[in-house]
């Protein structure tokens, strides 16, 4: 088994909240968020962000404009929508909750006694 498949697995399950906190910083242009994600090391394809995306507008979480731009075609520029905004609340939550429940996991005692040392 290798480590990379997890890791890659680890970051796809936190993908989509990673999205609506960029955008939820203002409108946002798609490749500014791909290259966010992309130094942050969660997104690596273009291929993955635009399905996203467009499954985010399906069930009402954000929005789009489309903007002239000075360098080429007009551009979408997305928005969180008021369910978009409640749903990020709610995936902070769950977020923390998740911190909680590792940092207990990792400092129960092993079996010697000694807690698991957090980085």
């Amino acid at each position: 088994m290798k480590v990379e498949n997890t890791q890659v697995q680890m970051r796809k399950g936190i993908l989509e909240f990673c999205i609506l906190e960029i955008i939820a910083r203002g409108e946002v242009y798609a490749s500014d968020m791909l290259e966010e994600l992309t130094a942050a090391r969660m997104i690596v394809v273009e291929g993955t962000l635009y399905p996203l995306l467009t499954r985010l507008k399906n069930a009402g979480l954000l929005d789009y404009t489309w903007k002239e731009s000075t360098s080429g075609p007009p551009r979408k520029y997305y928005t969180l929508t008021p369910d978009g905004q409640d749903f990020l609340h709610q995936l902070r939550l769950t977020w923390e909750e998740v911190q909680d429940s590792i940092r207990i996991i990792r400092q129960k005692p092993h079996l010697n006694g000694a807690a698991t040392p957090l980085p």
